[in-house]
C-alpha cells in the first residue's frame, strides 16, 4: 500500500509542470473536491481550434469511415465537415442554441435544436456536453458536495454519493493529467447506456487534448459505436465557419 501511495504521489507531482491542472499532493487521501477542481483546471484554454480526424460510425445497419475537419471557437461554435475521398458529404454547425446540418448524398438538411445530435449519438446531448466530449472533460456538471472519490485500478474514481433515480453515473480520471479516462451513464428505466472512453492524450502547448475517443451507446437494444482519432490539432489559428444550405435540399423533420 505504501508503494502504491508513493507511485500515485510521484505521478501527480508531475502536474506542476503541466500549467493547467492543480497539484494534488496526497493521492490516497485526495477528496472529491480536490479531484474535481483539478479536472476543471485541466480544461484546455484556447480561443480557436482547427483539427483533422478519422471517424468511424457504426450501427447495426451501417458502417462508415470518413475524414472529418473540425473547427471550434470555444463556447461559441463547433463546425464539422465530413468527407470521403476528398468529396464533402456533410457539414454541421453547432452553436449553444442551434444545430444546422446538411448532407449531399440524399440532399437533405436540418435546422433546429439538439434533437438531431441526440439521435446520432443515441442519447440526449447539448452544446457544452458536445464540446466537453471532444476535449476530454466530463459531460456532466460535477458538484463536489455530491460526489465521493476513491482509487480504483490506478485511477481516480468519482461516483455520486447518492445515485439519482434512473441515473447511474461513474467517472474515471487519469492521475497524471486529471483528464477523463472513461465516463459512463446508465438509465435502466429507459434501457439506455452511454459509455465514453479515451485513449492516450497529446500535450499541446502545455495542455492535454484527446487523441482517441470511443463512444458506445445503447438504447432499447439499438447500438451505436463512434471511434474518433485526432490526426492533427492547431490552436489559436484563424478559422471561419462557412455554412450555407444548398438550394433544393429537403428538410429533415424529427419525430
Amino acid at each position: 500500500m505504501k508503494i502504491k501511495a508513493l507511485y500515485f504521489t510521484l505521478i501527480v507531482l508531475l502536474l506542476a509542470s503541466c500549467g493547467g491542472a492543480k497539484k494534488i499532493t496526497n493521492i490516497e487521501e485526495a477528496s472529491a473536491k480536490q479531484v474535481i477542481a483539478s479536472h476543471k483546471a485541466a480544461s484546455p484554454d484556447f480561443k480557436t481550434l482547427a483539427g483533422r480526424m478519422k471517424l468511424m460510425y457504426e450501427t447495426e445497419d451501417e458502417m462508415q469511415r470518413i475524414t472529418v475537419s473540425l473547427r471550434m471557437e470555444k463556447d461559441k461554435h463547433i463546425w464539422v465537415k465530413a468527407s470521403i475521398l476528398g468529396i464533402t458529404i456533410a457539414k454541421v454547425l453547432i452553436t449553444p442554441t442551434r444545430v444546422s446540418y446538411y448532407e449531399t448524398i440524399g440532399n437533405t438538411y436540418f435546422e433546429g435544436d439538439f434533437a438531431l445530435l441526440g439521435e446520432w449519438l443515441g442519447t440526449p446531448i447539448n452544446f457544452q456536453q458536445t464540446q466537453n466530449l471532444l476535449l476530454g472533460q466530463s459531460i456532466f456538471t460535477l458538484n463536489p458536495s455530491d460526489y465521493k472519490n476513491e482509487i480504483f485500478q490506478n485511477k481516480f474514481k468519482l461516483l455520486p454519493k447518492q445515485q439519482p433515480q434512473n441515473f447511474i453515473h461513474s467517472l474515471f480520471l487519469n492521475p497524471d493529467n486529471l483528464k477523463i479516462a472513461s465516463e459512463t451513464l446508465s438509465q435502466p428505466n429507459d434501457d439506455r447506456v452511454l459509455s465514453i472512453r479515451y485513449g492516450v492524450y497529446q500535450n499541446l502547448e502545455g495542455q492535454y487534448f484527446p487523441k482517441d475517443i470511443t463512444i458506445n451507446t445503447s438504447e432499447k437494444g439499438k447500438m451505436t459505436k463512434i471511434e474518433i482519432n485526432y490526426r492533427k490539432i492547431d490552436l489559436n489559428v484563424n478559422v471561419g465557419f462557412p455554412f450555407k444550405i444548398p438550394q433544393g435540399y429537403e428538410e429533415i423533420h424529427l419525430n
